[in-house]
């Protein structure tokens, strides 16, 4: 059962990035070809997409991590089996690629958690294991078998699970969580052959004054990636009444105006917004092309918006877009390092911003740049993005958000 888990969570997460990028790759081609889709299909698809979510797959809005905290941090019962159902992490898997295939700038890492989560909980339910914390165990399992999937970063998936899904080291869960990613990481390479995420790069840090550079992107990003997690908690929390309450009584509407204003920033943009935000930030890394002088606020906003409207959205893909073209605008104004040595610091300190898990930011960048020689910079840098995102937003995000799926804020169920 646990080897057919992570072989099928492996698979399931192939899949995901295969049909995430052909969903991309048909929205750029119709909006390419008939610029009227671009103004069409967002607030559409969001409509759409918003409205299935809410009459047939609640527990699958967002991005997927806060269900899978939460259900770790609930007594065995009828809402852990929900947050964890098969039916949920089907309807993550078909939203998300429609939510992409529309333009919504969303990612799909952080469903690809809920997703693997929610297949080996359930075959643990399904074969009867009689011991309740081996569940939690094979949530946790799961959840890395997830990330280390979807990026192809075996590390990330173990730092993942133990800094931010479990928020500590538990020994009888270390090995079940270790044999889940490499069987689910050896899975997907059998899959799509070895690969680093962003492609080899040269970046490099010379010492002495390049070194400046570390607390200049770690500063920068870290307040840009706190801000980003503040604003996504204050749509939750400090909303006047009587929006919460629109929002509440009509999602649909909602999900179109936020599907219009992700057309608007993607019309302003030059259509740099829409989707995952790779294809730009893996261009700023490899200096194989630019992005405009606003890509990295525009995408910030509208990850924000597509966040808002309440569709499966995950926010991995997308920070680390904002971070790469927050770094490209240094670069501009600062010369202590080349160019992609900056956008490297900036993507990990944003990121380790918004997630406040700074381990979990080294791992996963060091691990898609494949570039040792930058691993005592990345750490000073997600450090310090850390301690800087503390001053915006003392709150951890995925740890907030999973509240409402616990139910312990009011009026959220």
């Amino acid at each position: 059962m646990f080897w057919a888990g992570a072989v099928l969570t492996g698979v399931v997460a192939v899949a995901f990035a295969m049909g995430s990028d052909h969903a991309q790759t048909l929205f750029h081609a119709l909006s390419l070809n008939q610029p009227f889709w671009a103004w069409v299909l967002p607030p559409a698809g969001f409509a759409l997409i918003a409205w299935l979510t809410n009459r047939h797959f609640s527990e699958a809005r967002g991005s997927g991590i806060p269900q899978t905290i939460a259900a770790l941090s609930l007594p065995p019962g009828p809402l852990r089996d929900r947050l964890m159902s098969l039916k949920n992490a089907a309807g993550k898997f078909v939203l998300t690629i429609l939510a992409l295939g529309c333009g919504a700038s969303v990612g799909r890492e952080g469903p690809t958690v809920q997703i693997g989560a929610a297949i080996m909980y359930s075959l643990g339910k399904a074969v009867r294991l009689p011991a309740a914390g081996l569940h939690r165990g094979l949530v946790l399992a799961g959840g890395a078998a997830g990330v280390a999937a979807a990026f192809n970063t075996p590390l990330a998936g173990v730092v993942f699970a133990i800094e931010e899904l479990s928020r500590s080291f538990e020994q009888r869960s270390a090995g079940i969580i270790f044999a889940a990613v490499v069987i689910a990481g050896v899975t997907s390479i059998a899959l799509t052959g070895n690969y680093t995420y962003f492609g080899s790069t040269e970046a490099m840090l010379a010492g002495g004054r390049g070194w400046l550079a570390v607390p200049v992107c770690g500063v920068i990003g870290g307040l840009a990636g706190g801000l980003f997690a503040r604003s996504m908690l204050l749509m939750r929390h400090i909303v006047p009444a009587a929006i919460a309450r629109y929002r509440l009584l009509s999602p649909v509407r909602v999900a179109l105006l936020c599907g219009v204003l992700v057309a608007v920033l993607g019309w302003i943009s030059g259509g740099e917004t829409f989707g995952t935000g790779y294809e730009q930030a893996r261009g700023l890394l490899q200096q194989e092309g630019g992005v405009g002088p606003w890509f990295a606020l525009l995408k910030f906003l509208a990850t924000l918006v597509s966040y808002a409207a309440g569709i499966p959205a995950g926010i991995f893909a997308p920070s680390l877009a904002v971070g790469a073209g927050l770094g490209g605008s240094i670069s501009g104004f600062v010369d202590l390092a080349p160019a992609g040595t900056l956008i490297v610091l900036t993507m990990a300190a944003y990121f380790a911003g918004v997630v406040q898990a700074p381990l979990t930011a080294l791992v996963i960048v060091g691990e898609m740049i494949g570039d040792r020689a930058l691993t005592l910079p990345l750490m000073a840098a997600a450090l310090v993005g850390r301690g800087a995102s503390a001053l915006v937003c003392r709150e951890s995000l995925y740890q907030s958000l999973a509240l409402a799926f616990i139910g312990r804020e009011p009026g959220t169920r």
